[in-house]
């Protein structure tokens, strides 16, 4: 990997303070995911990984925000508040926010990011007071008000200087199948905090009730919702690899990457299968490997 320092300097990062903010968001993204970090660091050009690791920790830090514990009143006027602290440093160009600091040096970079975040806030509302979905309908509603524009956040970073047409649809068909992906493998712990994010009408399709998922039994109806729902996100995963021929030569790489991470997820998750009432699957770590050298070298060539 390349030198941070030469990455910030490549990005236009200046000023002790604002590389120091830069550094700290690269850290936290480093431990929310690393495997997709690592991936950002081997892959993109030295001059974009500041930016979309500054686009992601600024998300991760809204979802925080929105996901953390506490009555529902409290989060929503931390939201509040939040929204409105990004609203000003918009508007100025100026904050004394960490978080803040890196997005503004991202938007000056690339004018159209700005959009996507006040797009992004418009909707992240709805994941305040989240509790499922009564059909896919809602499901993909849901993608269109929150997911999206959450993705677009960091395909801004990464598209041409003009959005090409079909560029959008197959960004949506990534966080789609990255989403439902999400939904289906992350059951444990939302069974956890009482939740469940599977349509209520598709379980009711496949015989499903909600007590046989907190009970984690494992019946064919289970097994059976499991794998159409993998089914459906592998689906929208190999819609989603028009996206890499819109990107820049240059990022392709990255984009191979990131939706062959979640193709391999799902590979995980399916064999898995009801054992995902129990646990998450994550990909075996020589496959990640093999993943990354494999578009590394394709980068070189």
């Amino acid at each position: 990997m390349g030198s941070w320092d030469a990455a910030l300097d490549a990005a236009g990062v200046r000023g002790e303070r604002l590389r120091a903010d830069f550094t700290r968001q690269r850290r936290v993204v480093a431990r929310y995911r690393f495997p997709q970090y690592a991936a950002v660091r081997l892959l993109l050009p030295r001059s974009v990984v500041p930016h979309l690791l500054a686009a992601t920790a600024f998300m991760h830090h809204t979802d925080g925000l929105l996901d953390g514990e506490g009555p529902l009143r409290e989060r929503t006027a931390a939201y509040e508040g939040w929204t409105g602290q990004v609203r000003e440093a918009l508007a100025s160009g100026r904050s004394d926010h960490g978080v803040l600091r890196p997005v503004l040096h991202a938007c000056a970079a690339r004018p159209r990011l700005a959009r996507h975040v006040e797009v992004f806030l418009d909707g992240a509302a709805v994941e305040l007071d989240f509790a499922g979905f009564a059909t896919e309908a809602d499901y993909q509603r849901y993608v269109d008000a929150y997911s999206l524009p959450a993705f677009m956040l960091l395909a801004d970073v990464l598209a041409p200087e003009a959005e090409p047409a079909g560029f959008r649809a197959a960004c949506r068909a990534f966080i789609d199948g990255s989403q439902r992906l999400d939904f289906v493998n992350d059951l444990a712990d939302d069974l956890g905090v009482g939740r469940v994010a599977l349509p209520r009408d598709v379980l009711e399709r496949h015989g499903v009730t909600r007590e046989d998922l907190v009970e984690r039994r494992a019946t064919a109806g289970v097994c059976e919702l499991i794998a159409r729902q993998l089914d459906a996100a592998r689906t929208s995963l190999r819609a989603a690899h028009a996206m890499v021929g819109h990107l820049p030569a240059a990022h392709r790489a990255f984009g191979r990457a990131l939706i062959g991470m979640e193709e391999a997820t799902a590979d995980a998750a399916r064999a898995k299968g009801a054992g995902l009432l129990v646990s998450s699957a994550r990909p075996a770590v020589p496959a990640a490997v093999r993943l990354l050298v494999r578009e590394y070298r394709k980068r070189g060539r």
